[in-house]
């Protein structure tokens, strides 16, 4: 399977394609910015899985994952954000975020999960863990989400939850609604404006209280959010 990493720091990111090489066998390629990714990619017909910065200099990972599934489709994508793991208030078993330091043995996870996904399979993720390292990399912009013949948009404004809807609901019932919907695929848009806000509570009280009433929804066995 081959393999992209794109890291501006190359002290770490030798250490990550050393890692992913060693444990997995697979090829692994490291560039350090978002041009690199680009000038790699042209003229190659493969490329199974992205692990890419978030943010860092001369490089938007969100862009990045975006342009290069364009090239590369089924292309799965993980993500080095910046903040450091202390700051994470929800886990998710099957993460793609990886803050540092980073957990190899989830990482490697990560790999096998990407590795075994059929060409082609959608990149999917947990809704509330996008949320989640969106805002606390101070995003500003949208996050258009589907999945299946449902769809939801977050709007953000440094990195608040300021307002979210589907085509059910507004607020915080529709933020509730599409954290419900478990996995997702989506694409985020840092020039779109929220059309109103109507979610005042800090993105942290708010996602916590959804994801926490999911989850109480789930185990009881009850329906809720439309799901």
């Amino acid at each position: 399977m081959q393999l992209l990493i794109v890291h501006h720091d190359p002290e770490i990111g030798d250490q990550l394609a050393r890692m992913v090489e060693d444990y997995t066998g697979h090829e692994c390629v490291l560039v350090a910015t978002e041009a690199d990714a680009h000038a790699w990619a042209r003229g190659r017909s493969e490329c199974r899985l992205l692990l890419t910065q978030l943010d860092a200099p001369g490089m938007d990972g969100l862009s990045v994952g975006a342009a290069l599934s364009d090239v590369f489709p089924g292309l799965q994508v993980l993500f080095f954000p910046p903040y450091p793991t202390a700051d994470v208030r929800l886990e998710f078993a099957e993460t793609k975020v990886f803050p540092e330091p980073i957990d190899g043995e989830r990482l490697l996870a990560a790999v096998a999960r990407a590795e075994s996904a059929s060409l082609g399979a959608p990149d999917l993720f947990h809704p509330a863990d996008i949320l989640q390292m969106c805002c606390l990399s101070k995003r500003n912009g949208a996050v258009q989400m589907v999945h299946g013949r449902k769809s939801g948009i977050v709007f953000l404004r440094g990195g608040q939850i300021v307002h979210a809807e589907t085509t059910a609901g507004r607020g915080r019932d529709a933020l509730a609604d599409i954290v419900s919907w478990n996995i997702i695929e989506f694409a985020y848009d840092k020039t779109v404006r929220p059309p109103v806000e109507t979610i005042a509570q800090l993105w942290d009280e708010v996602l916590v209280e959804v994801v926490a009433e999911h989850r109480e929804a789930k185990s009881s066995g009850r329906r809720r959010f439309g799901g």
